[in-house]
């Protein structure tokens, strides 16, 4: 029997548990209620509430506008669907790096405010002493290594990242540097398949890949993509499950078609 089938909530215990016994994670991401409600009935075994709301949420064109306040705002409406599912909320950029204490104080704000189980810092070796304060006062930190969005005005691209022998090295360094800082998983984003698979593999902690091949412990999507909302995004590594944008676009329509025509609202739908 499967780990997570077992248990009520899952918690990083588990998690770690789930790649013990080889069990994948399922990993998707959610930014409101009602969504939170379907994704954590569905089954999956962590909801990331991540900055990529900036995009599918507010219509950004990078992770980088969404503010603490508009995080902690996705997170406590997540969190009041959620029942079995671990929750990560994305500390978002600006309310960590370069300082430990504001670092601390934004983990803080997300696990008061939301009511939270756990953060993600996109970085490696240079956030280290944020993640181990973080840690300290008991917030479980999820690391973020390979494309991490938040510094992307730095890659200047969202290309693959790490197929040059020296970030190739640095990721090596950077995910164990996480691991001994405390952190219970590693987010590994768009990296070679291989290498992900070597970094699974030399670290005791669960891996959650999102275009980092099958080796990983876990993966992730974003749930808009992945069900088809967003329209006109087809990266190598997103499979869709649906056309949603397709369906409720004929849906709708269809509504407009029925108010003009007056067949909207029938005589068994009024009162």
């Amino acid at each position: 029997m499967s780990v997570h089938k077992e248990i009520r909530r899952i918690t990083t215990h588990i998690l770690q548990e789930m790649k013990n016994r080889g069990e994948k994670i399922a990993m998707l991401t959610s930014y409101d209620f009602s969504m939170a409600r379907v994704v954590d009935e569905g089954g999956v075994d962590i909801i990331l509430v991540g900055d990529s709301a900036s995009m599918v949420m507010a219509g950004h064109e990078t992770t980088l506008p969404i503010t603490l306040d508009e995080m902690i705002y996705h997170a406590a409406s997540v969190i009041r669907a959620t029942k079995r599912a671990l929750v990560v909320v994305d500390l978002p950029f600006g309310s960590y790096q370069g300082n430990s204490k504001e670092a601390l104080n934004s983990a803080i704000r997300i696990m008061k405010e939301s009511g939270a189980h756990a953060v993600k810092l996109e970085g490696g070796t240079e956030i280290v002493e944020s993640i181990q304060r973080i840690i300290t006062a008991g917030i479980p930190v999820m690391g973020h290594l390979g494309l991490t969005p938040q510094s992307i005005y730095k890659f200047g691209t969202y290309t693959v990242r790490a197929k040059e022998e020296a970030e190739a090295q640095k990721l090596k360094e950077d995910i164990l540097a996480l691991q001994n800082a405390g952190c219970f998983s590693v987010v590994l984003e768009k990296i070679p398949a291989a290498l992900a698979k070597e970094v699974t593999e030399s670290v005791q902690i669960p891996t959650i890949g999102i275009g980092a091949g099958g080796s990983c412990d876990g993966q992730v999507l974003v749930i808009n993509d992945m069900i088809g909302l967003t329209k006109g995004f087809t990266p190598r590594f997103l499979r869709q499950y649906l056309d949603l944008f397709t369906e409720i676009n004929g849906a709708v329509k269809s509504y407009v078609s029925d108010v003009k025509s007056g067949d909207f609202p029938n005589d068994k739908e009024q009162y």
